[in-house]
């Protein structure tokens, strides 16, 4: 049992993830060379590394898309940098202890690379070194660090206008939450990543200070201590441990130039989905500017006394280079041209003949727009109303719980030139008038001043608003001002629309794709329905019923499980709709509760409830429901009143009634009070709590 426990015990010691220690490791590496003395074969191997380590770092810069890819950077500069300056530490400890036994005495690479760059001559090699640490000082890390204090500042100043973008194309319904969230997030990482890299850019900074003194502290010390505890001459202590201290400089100072090029190359980024690789490639393929640089170049090569060949070859190379380019382009413009005439010719051909297809049928939804409207459709001049029309469908899709039927988007000559109709079933169901190039300052209620333009209405909701240049946008968001774009005021526009109309965009078609769908898990609950119970007709008028009255459709199975259930008893749409709600309850007051998930609600009289108990009754045989007008005033009167009080609290108009009255009462006050909904009290969970708002009573109601 002892061995079998043990065997266990190591197995899930096996199991460990130890890929998160390699940072406390290398922390620890670097505090043990702060303070413990290393041999020369292994600093010549940290030495190595610390070069790879820079290398590896410059390459994920330069092919990295945004600065986002390489988020990681501040954290690992720092950790780079502190490894450089520890390799500083120990190189020095070891070359004031044993420089005097010879150059080789700190190890072979701070050896190899004091003789590569010395050469002989040890004053030539000191000033080689001290100007690299001029470009690497004052050139890069002087200029990366200004770049990132600026981008750090901008940064922070444009987020509250990315968020609200965002919540403006979260609200027209372009993106989805888990979208927003995502923006959101990236936007945070964002200003936290740039805010780093102000902060990091120091680190890179004196690093560059750091190795000078170094350099400096090396070569005095290495003097004091060769003459005074060693008797060399001072000849032989210069140039034993003025070669160690250049080598030691320069294998530190590689790794730090690569650190500060990788931080330049990071905070200058612009980011698109192209590395920097890929963008100076396109960007730089210009081949009129080659054609021309090369012809100064020739030129230039022609002046006496100047080197002619080189000057003539290089400037014969770049003509020819952009020549190539400039035929190159043509290629491509030509093949795209006969690519296009071929489409036309082959839609002129389909057009000889005159057949069904020539014949249209009524979409069941469509935008037509008037010409000036035609850049919004257009991608090429930055057009943005197809994909907002495609985030509008995938909205809906997603909250009604089935699928929006494609928009079909037509310019219409007979509009005038900056009108829009949304077209429902062939017939106009809403209109606007935009203005492209201008963007849309929406008054919710409540601004803090007044903006110059062209006033307006906001065609979804009736709201004032005002038309304005592109430069004022951050200015009337400051004044309170919601602003959006032309593509989003008609993608608004059209949601609320089509929220409205449901009902309307769900046919026979949709009802049996919804069917197939549930019947792809569970096909006996499907084949049992339809249509032996109920035809597919009575399913579709039941689910039209409940998008009237903003329910969603998602939950098919429970449905489909009550209509199951029910079908036994009544045929009928209405008495199935009834039936269907109070299992939908949780759906239904979902977005109805208030923070502390309770339910504000509006009740009638108990009184009042009866009379209208009363007139169902006695008009239930006759074809319309018969109603005093008096009573019929009163009681949409008081409705509207409670209403609007209930909102101006804060909370959603809900009027909860007996399941008896509700389907008549919810239809006759729908198209009154489109903000009340009413609600049977079946259709409430038990388990949700409920507070009384209001109590809804009309005068001489018998």
């Amino acid at each position: 049992m002892a061995i079998a426990s043990l065997s266990n015990i190591r197995q899930d010691l096996s199991k460990i993830e130890l890929s998160g220690l390699g940072i406390p490791f290398l922390v620890l590496l670097i505090i043990s060379m702060l303070i413990l003395p290393l041999p020369a074969f292994l600093l010549d191997f940290l030495f190595t590394f610390n070069i790879v380590i820079g290398l590896v770092i410059i390459m994920i810069a330069i092919n990295s898309s945004k600065p986002l890819d390489f988020s990681a950077f501040p954290s690992i500069l720092l950790i780079a940098t502190m490894l450089r300056l520890a390799l500083n530490v120990a190189s020095t400890r070891l070359v004031l202890v044993k420089g005097h036994e010879g150059p080789d005495a700190a190890g072979k690479v701070i050896e190899a690379f004091g003789e590569f760059v010395i050469a002989g001559n040890y004053m030539v090699g000191f000033i080689i070194f001290a100007i690299l640490m001029i470009i690497n000082f004052i050139v890069v890390t002087k200029g990366a660090g200004r770049v990132s204090e600026v981008i750090a500042r901008f940064t922070l100043d444009a987020m509250p206008g990315k968020q609200m973008a965002i919540d403006a194309d979260l609200n027209a319904g372009v993106i989805d939450q888990e979208t927003a969230k995502k923006r959101r997030e990236e936007i945070s990482q964002e200003s936290d990543f740039f805010g780093s890299m102000d902060g990091a850019s120091k680190f890179v900074r004196g690093d560059a200070i750091a190795g000078l003194l170094i350099l400096l502290i090396n070569i005095i010390g290495g003097l004091l201590i060769g003459i005074g505890q060693h008797d060399l001459t001072f000849s032989e202590a210069g140039r034993i441990y003025v070669l160690l201290t250049i080598g030691d400089g320069l294998v530190a100072q590689i790794p730090s130039l690569l650190l500060s090029l990788a931080t330049a190359i990071i905070v200058t980024r612009v980011t698109t989905a192209e590395s920097m690789t890929d963008q100076a490639k396109t960007q730089l393929s210009n081949p009129m500017a080659l054609i021309i640089a090369g012809a100064i170049l020739i030129l230039l090569g022609m002046i006496p006394g100047m080197p002619h060949m080189i000057f003539l070859a290089l400037g014969a190379t770049a003509v020819g280079l952009g020549i190539k380019l400039s035929k190159d382009s043509e290629r491509q413009s030509l093949q795209n041209d006969n690519i296009a005439a071929a489409a036309n010719a082959q839609a002129d051909a389909n057009r000889e003949e005159l057949n069904w297809d020539d014949v249209d049928q009524v979409d069941l939804v469509g935008l037509d727009i008037g010409y000036g409207l035609i850049p919004l459709v257009n991608p090429e001049t930055g057009g943005q109303l197809l994909p907002r029309v495609k985030g509008v469908r995938k909205k809906l899709s997603a909250e009604l719980g089935f699928l929006i039927q494609p928009i079909r988007i037509r310019d219409n000559l007979d509009l005038s030139p900056d009108v829009y109709h949304i077209v429902m079933n062939g017939v106009v169901r809403g209109k606007g008038e935009i203005k492209v190039g201008r963007e849309m300052a929406i008054n919710p209620g409540h601004v803090h001043g007044t903006l110059e333009g062209t006033p307006t209405k906001e065609p979804a909701f009736g709201l004032d608003a005002i038309w304005i240049e592109p430069s004022q946008r951050d200015y009337a968001r400051t004044l309170g001002y919601t602003v959006v774009d032309a593509a989003t005021a008609i993608a608004t526009h059209l949601n609320t629309l089509l929220r409205g109309n449901a009902s309307e965009l769900l046919s026979h078609d949709e009802t049996q794709q919804l069917l197939d769908k549930v019947a792809d898990r569970s096909p006996k609950l499907v084949e049992d329905l339809v249509p032996g119970k109920l035809p597919l007709a009575t399913i579709t008028k039941v689910l039209q019923n409940i998008l009237d009255e903003s329910v969603s459709v998602r939950d098919m199975r429970t449905i489909i499980e009550v209509l199951s259930t029910e079908s036994g008893r009544t045929q009928d749409a209405d008495e199935l709709t009834a039936a269907v709600r109070p299992r939908l309850g949780r759906m239904i007051v979902q977005n109805l509760v208030d923070i502390n998930d309770s339910l504000p609600v509006i009740t009638l009289n108990p009184s009042l409830e009866q009379v209208l108990h009363n007139v169902l009754q006695q008009s239930s045989s006759t074809q319309g429901l018969v109603i005093e007008p008096k009573l019929a005033e009163g009681l949409f009167k008081a409705l509207a009143e409670n209403t609007e009080a209930v909102e101006n609290q804060g909370h959603p108009a809900v009027l909860v009634v007996s399941p008896g009255i509700r389907p008549w009462l919810a239809k006759i006050i729908r198209h009154r009070l489109s903000d009340l909904t009413v609600l049977s009290y079946s259709e409430i969970p038990d388990d949700q709590a409920v507070k009384v708002v209001a109590t809804v009573d009309v005068e001489e109601t018998n």
